[in-house]
């Protein structure tokens, strides 16, 4: 028999937004869940939000949005919100109390659901899951311990409210939010959630339902995680008409997978005319798929771990990918050369033809931003389903998209480094710099900005590219070396015989009064 846990004594007589709280449930990454009990005798779930979740007024904006979608949600399967308050001084988010363990809980004291009980808990769960989704919110989350059982009823609770985690301070680059083994493969790859992840996430909770293990197996998280995006799953002991369609659902490809639609028609009409090949595995010897400490010997990774824990509330990873073997000293100077002739080509041509120079600096940005993406993505697809014939093609049909994709974050760049070159030229002009010497600095800063500036990464990542097999053999160097040169000599020396072309735009101080 399923019973209410017990727990802990709240402080006597503790009120947030009118709410007396009497026990503290539980807590995870985004806060501190309470029972509490209205005014008027009803008793609620209050998650007080933590600090660092709402920080500024942004975040709270971002809160209050999504709560006004989630308050929506109407489902005996979801926990829905009965109460908020995101501009309080303690912002909180007031749910439904379902007195009753969760999901991870039961089957720890009660064992795997089976028969006719985990159908039900398949088709409840996928219910909620589309209710969620009818207001056009992702839950993002699915996973055991955020489902609640209220007798053999699974209540879906933390709907949507991942996407308030999505704060540049919580999410940088190396870190992720969320468990292991119930997260979509496509996540883990840094892409952002869509309807087929909750899909994914149903499936993966349906499976350790029916057979009381997590589908991907336990250990280190980034062993599990690799099991996730090869879409190694175990389902045995998953009854046989169930088996297919959770198999379906856990395909690493998002448009593989079964909508929630199809799902749902499955398991009230049916197994669905169609599911998706079956995954292959990996040989047992591979080196991504051996326990973490044998692939260790062969490839050496830094890993820290923090608040990790299973199947709690959240897991946060930052992963050092292992460093490449260091250059020699004579193939850094090399490459070192190359960045310095380029920089300054760059400034030489400001000076010499200032139009003509951030014409191609903007696109060169903008084409090196969208190269970027569309390597990205061959790369993504190459990991996820291996190496095929038509990459190639793939690329080139997908690089039109992947140009449009760019403009948005390469005109934030180019804006933002000339913004920074403008005030380089006002503080040479103040200082009455000579013409010539302040659309230098001016382009030298332009360039520097491009370089470091927000995006740069998509920018000096493929000019890395270019220029680190240049500098490790002397031949290719010196060809190259020699054409930057030439270029910022013949330039250079227009400049000095012919002084600054304003082509084809014109001088615009000639304009000024």
């Amino acid at each position: 028999m399923t019973t209410a846990p017990r727990p802990e004594q709240a402080p006597p007589g503790l009120r947030v937004g009118g709410y007396t709280l009497l026990a503290r449930l539980g807590e995870g990454g985004m806060g501190v869940v309470h029972l509490a009990r209205r005014p008027d005798g009803h008793r609620v779930a209050l998650k007080v939000m933590r600090p660092h979740i709402i920080g500024d007024e942004e975040a709270r904006q971002r809160l209050a949005q999504e709560v006004s979608s989630l308050s929506r949600v109407r489902s005996r399967w979801v926990a829905e919100i009965v109460d908020s308050d995101p501009w309080g001084d303690i912002p909180f988010v007031a749910t439904r109390y379902v007195p009753g363990l969760s999901l991870h809980e039961h089957v720890a004291e009660e064992g795997p659901v089976g028969g006719d009980d985990l159908r039900w808990f398949a088709e409840c769960l996928a219910e909620g899951i589309a209710s969620v989704h009818d207001v056009g919110v992702l839950h993002r989350d699915v996973k055991p311990s955020n489902v609640l059982m209220e007798g053999r009823t699974p209540i879906l609770i933390d709907f949507g409210l991942a996407r308030v985690a999505d704060d540049p301070r919580l999410t940088h680059t190396g870190w992720l939010l969320g468990t292991p083994g119930y997260l979509a493969p496509e996540i883990l790859h840094g892409d952002d959630a869509s309807p087929a992840s909750d899909v994914h996430s149903w499936a993966a909770t349906v499976a350790f339902a029916g057979t009381g293990r997590p589908p991907f197996g336990r250990g280190p998280s980034m062993a599990i995680m690799d099991r996730v995006r090869r879409g190694e799953h175990d389902l045995t002991g998953l009854p046989d008409d169930l088996q297919q369609i959770v198999h379906a659902a856990l395909h690493p490809d998002p448009s593989q997978r079964p909508t929630l639609d199809e799902v749902l028609d499955w398991l009230v009409d049916g197994p669905l005319p169609v599911v998706a090949d079956p995954v292959s595995h990996a040989p047992a010897d591979d080196l991504y798929t051996v326990p973490l400490a044998l692939a260790g010997s062969a490839h050496e990774r830094t890993i820290s771990f923090f608040d990790e824990d299973e199947e709690g509330d959240g897991t946060r990873l930052l992963e050092e990918e292992p460093p490449p073997p260091r250059a020699s000293l004579a193939e850094r100077s090399r490459r070192g050369a190359l960045f310095v002739g380029l920089a300054v080509g760059a400034s030489v041509g400001m000076a010499a033809y200032p139009w003509l120079t951030l014409v191609l600096l903007a696109l060169a940005t903008w084409f090196l931003r969208g190269a970027s993406l569309a390597g990205s993505a061959a790369g993504l697809r190459r990991s996820v389903r291996g190496a095929k014939w038509y990459d190639g093609p793939q690329l080139l049909l997908a690089s039109p998209w992947h140009l449009v994709q760019a403009i948005p974050r390469a005109l934030l760049l180019v804006l933002w480094s000339l913004g920074l070159g403008l005030a380089c030229a006002l503080i040479c002009y103040a200082l009455s710099a000579a013409p010539e010497v302040t659309l230098l600095a001016s382009g030298l800063v332009t360039g520097m900005s491009l370089w470091l500036g927000p995006g740069g990464s998509r920018f000096r990542g493929p000019v890395i590219r270019m220029v680190q097999p240049l500098a490790r053999r002397t031949g290719p160097w010196l060809v190259a070396f020699a054409l930057v040169v030439g270029g910022t000599g013949a330039v250079g020396a227009l400049l000095a015989q012919h002084g600054t072309h304003w082509e084809p735009v014109g001088n615009p101080a000639e304009r000024l009064p």
